[in-house]
């Protein structure tokens, strides 16, 4: 099935923000992030079942995103080839050291994984429970592990919450 330029434009200003910024999350490289989105909308592109609503859609890109992103990191070539920040000096800034964005690529993906879908991507526990293929309740110890561990590792390098 060809799909139209219409769809095409449809869904890279739907949802092109939404891949870049959690593919980003996850293999930390603007030009690997910039691939997994092409080949997400790709994917949506030459897949020709329906959704029921827009929310299923958007779950699904993100389950299809994280998969890409995850099998680009088991891939030989990412774990045996030098990357060119070895070569030249890297074009985006680094995230400043102990900050949270730092720690948060710090903690373990299952960890990471629950606190993107949760408090960056706006999921609840039912729909991140859905989009991993586990219960609401390993969602929610997922989810208290992961704070307090990234709790841990801020109180380690300093942080000191404000009064509120």
């Amino acid at each position: 099935m060809k799909a139209c330029p219409d769809e095409a434009e449809r869904l890279v200003e739907t949802y092109s923000d939404l891949i870049l910024r959690l593919s980003l999350s996850w293999v930390r490289s603007s030009h690997d992030a910039q691939d997994i989105c092409q080949t997400v909308l790709l994917k949506r592109l030459e897949y020709t079942g329906t959704f029921p609503a827009p929310e299923a859609e958007r779950a699904w890109i993100v389950r299809v995103t994280i998969n890409t992103c995850k099998n680009l990191r088991r891939s030989f070539w990412r774990r045996n080839v030098v990357g060119m920040e070895c070569v030249a000096d890297p074009v985006a800034p680094e995230p400043e050291p102990g900050g949270l964005l730092e720690e948060l690529r710090h903690l373990p993906d299952r960890d990471r994984e629950v606190l993107l879908l949760r408090y960056y991507m706006g999921y609840d526990a039912q729909e991140i429970a859905a989009l991993l293929g586990i219960g609401t309740d390993a969602v929610r110890m997922r989810l208290s592990r992961a704070r307090r561990r990234l709790k841990q590792k801020l109180e380690e390098d300093g942080y000191e919450p404000s009064a509120q």
